[in-house]
């Protein structure tokens, strides 16, 4: 072990370990505060060195030997140099310490709370002699094993012990001696080596009651000093030049040290804020909190966190925010002693956190708009999600105001250019009240029409198309307002203002801009809604012109009807239904619906229907109709139409590039004379029958495929319908929703048809009120019918042999059923025109010939054969003796015409009945017409 060189010197020079030691000692008598950062507290000088002073005086010695005299006793070194060393009365350890090493028996806050000192003595045999309690800790020798040992040969390296015992000599010889000495722990008594130390021993010389040399040994832990020289160097640094203002405040919650960063904040130097208290530099209310807190902490010993204070600084009207770190410091004795203040100027970054506040609740508000506004196509319904977005979340109150021109359907209503054009209020929403404030505009009830005057701000919006700010009212409660225009496509189609009452922060340019981007984003919602109630009106307008006028009539038949368009939110469907006069007092029923919506359906539902009333005017069967219809859908999609459709069904299917129209259909004919009626359905529900006395049921009718596939052909199906039977045909909008399936609509349909007794029309209003009709999800087409077949004394009907006479028989069968039904007004027509009818059965026909008269609203004739040649028409030249026979038909008839039978072709004319509003052709001007 080596030695670290030391310096013998006489008793008036001390030593520079002494004057390190003092040196320590000052600086922590000068810096107080220092215990807050490790260092020791301001606990005034002690006065005693430690226990050791009070122990090991025994036998009533005085301790001379020992350096442990009792209190005051002076202890005299042989170079004749008295050194005292004040110690005060010795102090009992509590109970539980006996026996234990108590570092601290002086008054609070001595150096010796810090720093390990302690003693022995030597004897004149160079013998240890006492060994203090302090000097059992230090070294981890007990007394009993310390006495009696030679200080050099158990703590001195072997290396070193020759210098050590001239040492000793000269200490012997009365000289005082100081040093730093590296020592080695003897071995433990289980062989162990002893640990190596390093410490600074200040050795005085005394004399024994016997007057023999002896000395006394003081000695202090080097490492411990040092640690505490570091750490008052350390604490001195952080405390003087931290950036953060730091305060230690005492017991009495006054400013006991103050570092130079919290000085230039607060004004003044260091000193100046000693003796200072939190009143001094807060507000009265702040300064009450933080003065609670700091007892708190300084009762509790619980550290705080992140506090903030808000105050301001001289010279300034800014309010400044700091955080603040307050924890209580403690003596070396564990004695609090005051309150370590740590604070940081977080203004600037409470202003970014209020700032990224903002921005993140703008973001969120954006967000909450995105996916709330433009749920519905309706345009007051658009108007009120922005209003529930910004109310209270932006603004404690909100109005939209729309051009009136533009809900009307005008593209540029008048005024539009400078702002006065009239606006009608479609939202409002308040987070207040809803009562008008005193002082403020005259309110705007919500649907009312108004316009704001040409040099007001919200005018200027509405022609700038820029936000613009609007002045408070004095006395009024709204503190700052926005009118901010609602831009869409370049196009302004309203006004949005948004209102904060007197206690909200007014709006800035960050609120302006947000504003901007919420009006913006509605307006083109209710713009697109407005787009839409334009498409959906036309499309609607364009439907219910393809639909029959009025209430149809049909002949032996009592119809009613109802037609619902789907909802503003659901484009328009192609849903139709028509009743259809054909000759012979028959009638044609039709309901279809063609798959999709939107014009794109309603233009082909008015293509389909302009089709089946031409295929119906051609009398075809229904079959027949519905083959025709199809292939007239295939073609809907096609340029090329119908042919160019037959080609393309030919080539595959990825070549196919035409749109494809479907259509479902069930087209029947009723025959007023017989009460039967034939179906042909394309893909179409059943319909629904309800025979008197009877429960309804849905008809077989095979469903076919839909107009438009193709391929397949379509079957008939003929059923007899008794008298006041019911039959219902309907479209799936009727029956089919999303929360109920077709087949309970169905059954619900087939069960409302209780009493078909009751009038159509109330008939009609039970099943649309008993069925689920309001969900507005599809079209709806309900057509009814009730049979009244013909009066058998309203037919006349008989059958001629093919014989020239029959002509006349003809004549004379068609005079007598006449005057029978009191038409004779019609007679001479009549008997003319049923002449010219046999005549040409006579002539141009085959096999026998049948001749039918029917009254219903108006007089039909006609006449049957089983030939299968239509005649046609032709205009006769001046030299021609015949050919002039339909001519004179159709100049004295109302209509004629011919079609098909299973058996040959039947030729009709209809004469209108004789009411007093009719002037009938007279036969003679009608035949010389003709020349």
């Amino acid at each position: 072990m080596s030695e670290i060189p030391a310096k013998a010197t006489e008793s008036e020079d001390p030593s520079d370990g002494a004057r390190a030691e003092a040196a320590v000692d000052s600086a922590m008598a000068a810096a107080p505060g220092d215990a807050a950062a490790g260092g020791p507290s301001d606990g005034g000088p002690s006065d005693g060195v430690a226990d050791d002073a009070t122990s090991g005086a025994t036998d009533g010695t005085d301790g001379g030997a020992t350096g442990d005299a009792p209190a005051g006793t002076p202890v005299r070194a042989t170079s004749g140099t008295s050194v005292e060393v004040p110690v005060e009365a010795p102090v009992e350890p509590p109970a539980e310490a006996a026996g234990e090493v108590v570092w601290q028996s002086s008054p609070p806050g001595s150096m010796y709370d810090y720093i390990k000192v302690a003693s022995f003595s030597i004897g004149a045999d160079g013998l240890v002699d006492q060994w203090s309690l302090r000097a059992e800790q230090l070294f981890g020798i007990s007394a009993e094993r310390a006495v009696g040992m030679d200080p050099i040969e158990a703590f001195v390296a072997a290396d070193r012990r020759e210098f050590g015992q001239r040492k000793m000599a000269e200490i012997l010889d009365g000289r005082e001696w100081t040093g730093v000495v590296p020592f080695r722990m003897p071995p433990s008594d289980s062989g162990d080596e002893g640990a190596e130390g390093l410490a600074e021993v200040y050795v005085m010389p005394t004399t024994t009651e016997d007057g023999e040399r002896a000395a006394v040994c003081i000695v202090v832990d080097v490492r411990t000093l040092r640690r505490i020289e570091t750490d008052l160097a350390a604490s001195q640094a952080i405390f003087g030049q931290s950036p953060f203002g730091f305060l230690l405040i005492d017991t009495d919650l006054r400013v006991r040290r103050a570092n130079q960063r919290f000085a230039s904040v607060f004004g003044g130097d260091v000193d100046g804020h000693r003796g200072r208290t939190v009143h001094d530099y807060l507000p009265r209310s702040e300064a009450e909190r933080v003065a609670a807190t700091l007892r708190r902490v300084l009762e509790t010993g619980d550290s705080i966190t992140d506090m903030h204070v808000a105050g301001f600084v001289p010279g300034s009207e800014e309010r400044r925010h700091w955080s603040v770190n307050l924890y209580r410091v403690h003596s070396g004795s564990g004695r609090p002693i005051g309150i370590a203040w740590l604070g940081t100027d977080i203004t600037s970054r409470r202003a970014a956190a209020r700032e990224a506040a903002a921005a993140r609740r703008n973001l969120a508000l954006l967000n909450e708009a995105g996916a709330r506004i433009g749920n519905s196509l309706d345009l007051e319904t658009t108007a009120r999600e922005l209003l529930d977005v910004v109310v209270p979340g932006f603004c404690d109150l909100a109005t939209v105001d729309l051009y009136q021109g533009l809900l009307a359907g005008d593209e540029t209503p008048p005024g539009f250019a400078d702002g006065s054009a009239e606006l009608r209020r479609v939202a409002f929403a308040s987070a207040v009240s809803d009562a008008p404030f005193v002082g403020g505009p005259a309110p705007v009830a919500v649907g009312a029409v108004h316009h704001f005057p040409f040099n007001s701000p919200c005018a200027d919006a509405l022609r700038t198309a820029r936000p613009q700010h609007v002045p408070a009212e004095e006395g009024g409660l709204i503190q700052s307002t926005l009118a901010v225009p609602m831009v869409a496509h370049d196009t302004v189609v309203g006004l949005a203002q948004f209102s904060r009452t007197k206690g909200s922060e007014p709006f800035g340019d960050r609120d302006r801009s947000l504003a901007v981007e919420l009006a913006a984003r509605a307006a083109v919602c209710i713009d697109n809604a407005r787009l839409y109630r334009r498409e959906h009106e036309r499309a609607l307008i364009l439907q219910r012109s393809l639909l029959p006028p009025g209430d149809p009539e049909a002949s032996g038949l009592d119809i009613a009807c109802r037609y619902l368009p789907g909802n503003a939110a659901t484009e328009v469907g192609g849903d139709w239904f028509d009743v259809i006069e054909l000759p012979g007092h028959r009638t044609a029923l039709v309901v279809g619906d063609v798959m999709g919506r939107g014009l794109r359906a309603a233009v082909a539902m008015g293509e389909l229907r302009t089709a089946v009333r031409t295929l119906a005017l051609l009398d075809l069967e229904p079959a027949e109709v519905l083959s025709a219809l199809d292939e007239i859908a295939r073609g809907l999609g096609t340029p090329g139409g119908v042919q160019q459709a037959t080609r393309a069904a030919r080539q595959p299917r990825d070549a196919d590039l035409s749109e494809v129209y479907l259509a479902t259909c069930v087209y029947a004919v009723y025959d007023s004379v017989t009460r039967r009626i034939t179906f042909a359905n394309a893909g179409h529900l059943p319909p629904v029958l309800v025979e008197p006395g009877e429960s309804a049921l849905m008809l077989d009718v095979p469903p076919g495929m839909p107009l438009g596939v193709g391929g397949e052909p379509f079957e008939e199906v003929e059923v007899e319908l008794p008298e006041g039977a019911l039959l219902a045909l309907y479209t799936d909008g009727l029956v089919e929703s999303r929360d109920h399936p077709l087949d309970e609509g169905l059954q619900a349909f087939v069960g409302a048809l209780t009493d078909p007794s009751r009038p159509l029309e109330d008939v009609c209003d039970h099943v649309l009120n008993t069925l689920d009709t309001h969900h507005g999800e599809d079209d709806i087409a309900l057509l009814m019918a009730r049979v009244q077949g013909l009066p058998a004394d309203s037919v006349g009907d008989w059958t001629l042999p093919r014989e020239p006479r029959s002509v006349g028989r003809a004549r004379e069968y068609a005079r007598t059923q006449l005057t029978a039904w009191d038409l004779e007004p019609l007679v001479d027509t009549a008997e003319l025109l049923v002449s010219e009818l046999v005549t040409n059965a006579l002539r141009y026909g085959e096999g026998e010939i049948r001749l039918r008269l029917l009254l219903d609203r108006t007089l039909v004739c006609e006449v049957w054969d089983a030939g299968l040649v239509q005649p046609r028409r032709r205009r006769a030249r001046d030299t021609d003796e015949g050919g002039r026979g339909l001519q004179l038909v159709g100049l004295l008839s109302a209509a004629w015409g011919s079609r098909r039978t299973p058996r040959g072709k039947t030729v009709w004319f209809e004469l209108p009945l004789p009411d007093g509003g009719t002037t009938l052709t007279d036969p003679a001007e009608a035949l010389l017409s003709l020349f």
